[in-house]
């Protein structure tokens, strides 16, 4: 590849944009580091909104959900409050951009549905990025498949 694609970030509208959002999960989560499959895919999935970004020639570059409501609360202690989960970006389309314009497209989400704010359960190596987009880490760290993690939050 010769420069760097150009990208939308959309919530993912139909079947195709889901199974492109499940592909990128795959990719990165299971295939890179090594996340147990049935660990990766869950309950939440049916019911979440799909934040989708797509290179201007078809290729899905990352993918991100949000949980809200009900199925955020045992995340968050909070109906209100949202839950940002599965972010994961192609490692074509690392340093471009794609991943910062993923939680936008997600805060963005959060905001339609009146949400107050937006949690994450970060990878510690991560925590930099979400800091830099508003998140601040609470809580001590733990394990999450293996990975170590922070919770963070960001007030919209």
């Amino acid at each position: 590849m010769t420069g760097a694609p150009a990208y939308t970030v959309r919530v993912a509208g139909d079947l195709a944009d889901r199974e492109a959002c499940f592909a990128v999960r795959k990719e990165v989560f299971v295939g890179e580091q090594g996340v147990p499959e049935d660990l990766e895919y869950d309950e939440h999935d049916a019911g979440a909104v799909h934040v989708l970004a797509v290179a201007d020639d078809g290729r899905p570059l990352g993918a991100g959900r949000l949980l809200y409501g009900e199925a955020a609360a045992p995340r968050t202690g909070d109906p209100s409050v949202g839950s940002l989960g599965r972010l994961a970006v192609t490692r074509e389309a690392r340093g471009l951009g794609v991943g910062a314009a993923l939680v936008r497209g997600i805060e963005d989400a959060a905001r339609a549905r009146g949400l107050a704010a937006v949690d994450l359960h970060a990878q510690t190596h991560a925590l930099g990025f979400y800091e830099r987009l508003g998140y601040k880490a609470y809580g001590p760290e733990d394990l999450e498949a293996g990975i170590p993690h922070r919770s963070m939050r960001r007030s919209l």
